[in-house]
């Protein structure tokens, strides 16, 4: 099977983040690889990486990092696939991940989803990918349809709680 999205993560310190991405992944049927990188103690590697993704056949790569979050942008600069962005709440509440994957310079774009986003993220690289693929474009859709199944039910569970004051 050829990987159509990439998983990187700064370490594996960050996988209770990124399993949600994986398992969103998984459940559309969505090819992927994972990778621990990270752009300060193994640049090299991340360079290999980012300039080969293409070649292996990834369409988008989710890059995920805390703190100064430096790999997401490190592996834009390096490839013209789609990079998202998952900043880490790994000091700062994710502050200082945010705002270093968010502000990139003009012409090195990182598609940026909030303080560990990683379900967005996967959901993104889903719908990137569903342009050229109409049986994904389905599972979205499905996906959507169970989403709002989910608020409906809730919505209707809420309408069975009583209290003397309330009006609905």
């Amino acid at each position: 099977m050829t990987p159509s999205v990439s998983i990187v993560m700064g370490s594996t310190s960050d996988w209770p983040v990124m399993e949600k991405a994986a398992l969103f992944l998984d459940e559309m049927e969505i090819p992927f690889e994972m990778n621990a990188l990270s752009a300060h103690r193994t640049p090299g590697e991340v360079e290999r990486f980012a300039k080969g993704a293409r070649a292996r056949g990834v369409k988008v790569i989710i890059a995920a990092a805390g703190m100064a979050a430096h790999l997401c942008g490190v592996i834009a600069s390096m490839t013209t696939l789609p990079v998202i962005g998952v900043p880490v709440n790994a000091s700062l509440d994710g502050m200082d991940a945010l705002l270093s994957t968010v502000q990139m310079p003009p012409g090195i774009p990182v598609a940026t989803v909030g303080i560990n986003g990683a379900l967005n993220a996967a959901i993104l690289s889903a719908q990137i990918l569903s342009l050229g693929d109409e049986s994904l474009r389905q599972r979205l859709l499905d996906h959507r349809e169970s989403l709002k199944r989910k608020v409906v039910e809730a919505n209707e569970t809420l309408a069975g709680v009583t209290f003397k004051h309330k009006t609905n």
